[in-house]
């Protein structure tokens, strides 16, 4: 079996699971006691502290560990717009944001506070430009991540840090994705991170605040972690985490060549190999263990149990993988191709031969699962009919089946002739324009309806 999903969360490492079980030993006290056993479990914390402060680039007193990486966003954003209240309740995020952070958003909204999304570029990074004209006046905080978590694409941190310091806002970067492979350059102001992402234990995330920065814990308090995450703290897993930070970050430089190899061959052989892909996120700028692509006239949870049967474990980003039936908010702002996406995430060691392998497996995988939903053809002849327009009726039918059904008529109407596909499944309005764009015809665009939208298609090409 090769696990390809740890930007999910990574297997705990070897130097993680030894500091673990050690730490059980000694940090069971209470880090805050004067005995024996409270002066220990304090040794140790520190050390933890110490050595996650050194992997981030801050001071130890600027780090606080809390309970996980959600945690983190949510104490982080929710203090930092509490300290500068007084500058006014204006908060900025990209459009890619983790789901922590837009959840967040989401709350400062219903109090009465106002968010801007700043869109971002088909490569999935943000415009420094566009970045720095949301800000305002009366911005209290700003949001963006180190790399994005769903296609891999690294953030223009720095700039938009330096456009942040020029209006005075301060930089939250959510950085759970990329500390395994570095620390954040750029003048951030708050930062987080997230254990299990880099092979250290669940239950451990980190918060930074730079000294200098404006914040105001909320919610009740305690002495504990600068009163930014109460509670005892967990020190045997704090300490593995740390540990196992320090480790990854030993490996990083070796790893990073080697796993870049491995996803560049991936993202080349993948459209080779398989017809009617779309290869997404920035080639270059991206993380190096992470790639995302996506599958015309492909049910994406399908691919996976398929996928898993073979012995791979990948995640997915469609909407036919979700329980609420909307695509990924991370594909739909690129406005990219949705359906059938397939997201791969390396693991550190991962040998050459499992990419092999699953280049191997790959193309007989999409090809079934085609066939079992009457995709068309890639080598079906184009025909040329009679009527102008036509009307496909793709109401009930979710992703991938209103492309399909686009597909099959597409050839029936002449040069110049249109295609209506009403559908109510909410992939359509980000597939169909996809569809239109790797096919060459031309994506009229929306009509209202009685019943869901009629997304209008022109065909311009045999």
């Amino acid at each position: 079996m090769s696990y390809f999903d740890v930007a999910s969360s990574a297997p705990l490492h070897p130097v993680a699971r030894q500091a673990l079980q050690a730490s059980l030993d000694e940090g069971w006290a209470d880090p805050s006691r004067l005995y024996r056993e409270g002066r220990r479990a304090r040794l140790l914390l520190d050390a933890a502290r110490e050595a996650a402060a050194e992997a981030v680039g801050c001071r130890p007193d600027e780090l606080a560990f809390t309970s996980s990486g959600t945690r983190a966003v949510h104490a982080g954003i929710a203090g930092a717009l509490a300290g500068r209240h007084r500058a006014g309740r204006h908060l900025v995020v990209s459009a890619v944001e983790h789901s922590s952070v837009l959840h967040s958003a989401e709350v400062h909204r219903r109090e009465g506070g106002t968010v801007s999304e700043v869109p971002v570029l088909r490569s999935g990074a943000v415009s420094p430009d566009a970045y720095a004209a949301t800000l305002r006046p009366d911005t209290a905080l700003a949001c963006l991540q180190s790399a994005n978590h769903e296609v891999g694409t690294e953030q223009p941190v720095a700039a938009v840090a330096e456009a942040c310091r020029e209006a005075g806002v301060p930089l939250l970067v959510d950085a759970a994705q990329s500390l395994a492979w570095g620390p954040v350059a750029g003048g951030w102001s708050l930062l987080t991170g997230s254990a299990h992402k880099w092979g250290g234990p669940a239950g451990v995330g980190l918060l930074v605040v730079r000294k200098g920065v404006r914040y105001a814990s909320q919610g009740p308090v305690d002495e504990r972690e600068s009163g930014r995450s109460p509670g005892f703290e967990n020190i045997p897993a704090v300490v593995a985490a740390a540990a196992s930070l320090r480790a990854v970050r030993a490996e990083a430089a070796a790893e990073s060549a080697r796993l870049r190899e491995l996803t560049d061959r991936i993202r080349a052989r993948v459209p080779e190999l398989v017809p009617d892909v779309e290869v997404v996120g920035d080639p270059v700028d991206r993380l190096p263990h992470l790639l995302t692509f996506s599958c015309l006239y492909v049910d994406g949870e399908t691919l996976l149990h398929e996928l898993d049967r073979a012995g791979f474990s990948v995640s997915s980003g469609s909407s036919c993988t979700s329980s609420t039936l909307t695509p990924s908010h991370v594909l739909k702002a690129m406005g990219v191709l949705s359906e059938g996406n397939v997201r791969v995430s390396l693991p550190v060691g991962t040998p050459a031969e499992d990419v092999d392998r699953f280049l191997a497996v790959l193309p007989g995988t999409v090809a079934a699962v085609r066939e079992k939903l009457g995709a068309p053809s890639a080598t079906a002849s184009a025909v040329t009919a009679g009527r102008d327009s036509i009307l496909v009726d793709a109401l009930g039918k979710r992703c991938p089946i209103p492309v399909i059904e686009l597909a099959k008529v597409i050839t029936d109407v002449p040069l110049g002739g249109t295609v209506r596909v009403l559908s109510d499944d909410e992939a359509a309005r980000l597939d169909i324009p996809a569809w239109c764009e790797m096919r060459g015809q031309e994506y009229v665009g929306e009509e209202p309806a009685d019943r869901g939208t009629a997304y209008v298609v022109r065909r311009v090409v045999l």
